[in-house]
């Protein structure tokens, strides 16, 4: 079995505003190991008036099918 960092699960999904820090978080991810799994998914939040972004990333060890 693999170990991820901080014991987390091996599929996540970081959400937040399209800004510079969503986008740091994002490779932050990458550079400890985790890989982009499908493509990024942005919508527009009329409540705090801002775009948002999701993008799952998967351990680079987990077995996943797409």
């Amino acid at each position: 079995m693999y170990q991820t960092p901080e014991d987390r699960p091996a599929y996540r999904l970081l959400t937040g505003a399209d800004d510079r820090a969503f986008c740091e978080r994002v490779s932050e991810a990458l550079a400890q190991g985790w890989r982009l799994y499908g493509s990024p998914t942005l919508a527009w939040d009329t409540a705090e008036n801002c775009m948002k972004a999701a993008q799952a990333v998967v351990w680079h060890e987990a077995d996943v099918v797409k």
